[in-house]
């Protein structure tokens, strides 16, 4: 149980680690160059239009990645999400056989037979 645990916590702090970088370089401002002031000589008399530009080659670059990461996430996401619905069904199956030793061993006690030792490892999924 322990190892399934572990797998756990390292892809979520894996996911959690690629999201915070994302996060920080999304979220880092930027040294943006003075706004060229048009002077009453300039033709064009424009400034380029607000916001950010991105080269096509770049944009599609990124764009790529992050689909990338899109998609591992959704893989690991799914991955944690089976693996928590197979510890789940296994820490049932763990408790149904710690109610079936002390079952038996009720009967076992009441024979004035010795009860069966109970496996160390089944102790944590003691109802009683």
């Amino acid at each position: 149980m322990g190892g399934d645990e572990t797998v756990l916590g390292v892809v979520i702090a894996v996911v959690g680690g690629i999201c915070s970088v994302l996060v920080a370089r999304i979220s880092t401002p930027r040294e943006r160059p003075a706004p060229v002031v048009p002077t009453a000589g300039d033709s064009a008399g424009e400034l380029p239009p607000p916001g950010l530009q991105v080269s096509p080659e770049i944009w599609d670059y990124v764009s790529g990645r992050f689909a990338t990461l899109e998609a591992k996430v959704d893989n690991l996401t799914v991955i944690v999400e089976t693996k928590k619905a197979e510890v789940s069904a296994l820490e049932r199956l763990l408790r149904q056989a710690m109610r079936i030793i002390r079952r038996a061993n009720r009967r076992l006690v009441a024979a004035h037979e010795q009860p069966e030792e109970v496996p160390r490892e089944l102790v944590p999924y003691s109802i009683e």
